[in-house]
């Protein structure tokens, strides 16, 4: 089994158009138009904000298309690969897997988070669904390496009085 998963840059493309998109139509709404021409308005300090955003979105979209950034699944390990780099999970080192929800971020979904705890890092790895293509086939997926592996530990807490 070798699963492959690009990352989404849909949102990379949103954000940039809409930059755009709001460039010309400000330029447009504070140029003025004369007989058949348009007389554009470069002095304006917004004009130079928007276009510093709409160059810093395009950049990022770039950085971003140039990365190639994917999630490779495999019988014995979990790859995060991009152009520069790649780091790989061995699905025997896995302390346990969490399967859920992110608690500061409010968008829709069962299951939003996949964190895999290894043996030898202290940090864990957190793999957000929504930002990978076919995301019901990587949950499926990581639902059953899951189900070979540990479950997480939950931490003691105390009983309050209410």
């Amino acid at each position: 089994m070798h699963h492959e998963f690009k990352y989404k840059l849909d949102f990379y493309y949103q954000q940039s158009l809409i930059y755009l998109l709001t460039l010309i139509v400000y330029i447009g709404v504070k140029g003025t138009f004369i007989e058949d021409s348009v007389t554009l308005v470069f002095h304006d300090p917004i004009i130079y904000i928007i276009a510093f955003f709409v160059l810093l979105s395009f950049v990022t979209l770039f950085v971003n298309r140039i990365r190639d950034r994917k999630l490779i699944v495999t019988d014995t390990k979990i790859t995060f690969h991009h152009r520069f780099n790649e780091r790989s999970i061995e699905i025997s080192e896995i302390e346990w897997i969490h399967i859920g929800k992110e608690r500061m971020v409010q968008t829709a979904g069962r299951s939003q988070v996949i964190i895999i705890k290894t043996k030898h890092r202290r940090r864990a790895f957190r793999i957000r669904l929504g930002r990978y293509e076919r995301e019901r086939e990587l949950l499926r997926l990581l639902e059953h390496i899951s189900e070979k592996s540990p479950k997480r530990q939950r931490r003691f807490q105390f009983n309050r009085k209410k």
